[in-house]
């Protein structure tokens, strides 16, 4: 019988077959990094699921989206916010780097934020990429 699994384009698909195809890719980094991952049927506390450590007391809350995102209603509940870019993957505590960013001036000013409370980026600066380097799912992850 011959095999009859054929690769997919990722951009042929729909948005809610684009979110489980990103949840499977990145359960496989972060097991790379001794996690185990929960999906949840809907949205528990804005997480999309749950990261489980082999230490058994680290657990992370993670919101899964499509770029950098920033949003007041993930404000306060001590949120990870995953994403990927260019086969990149980060993972970065909402709070913190929000904070970070407003101390630094990024989207003060625009309409979304100042309006909407809720600000993404499309594509990453050379400024953005420098600061989210510690939330890199690479080998120099200095943040979890």
């Amino acid at each position: 019988m011959p095999n009859v699994l054929v690769p997919i384009s990722y951009h042929s698909i729909t948005s809610r077959q684009k979110e489980a195809y990103n949840f499977q890719k990145v359960s496989a980094v972060l097991a790379d990094f001794g996690f185990v991952t929960i999906h949840l049927s809907s949205d528990w506390g804005g997480a999309d699921f749950i990261a489980q450590h082999i230490d058994g007391t680290t657990f992370l809350k993670v919101q899964l989206k499509g770029r950098l995102t920033f949003d007041d209603k993930y404000s306060g509940k001590d949120l990870h916010i995953c994403f990927h870019e260019n086969d990149v993957w980060y993972l970065y505590p909402h709070d913190e780097l929000l904070k970070s960013l407003l101390t630094e001036g990024f989207f003060i000013g625009t309409s979304s934020w100042e309006d909407k409370k809720g600000y993404s980026v499309p594509g990453l600066s050379k400024r953005l990429e420098t600061l989210l380097r510690p939330y890199h799912l690479g080998s120099e992850v200095t943040h979890i």
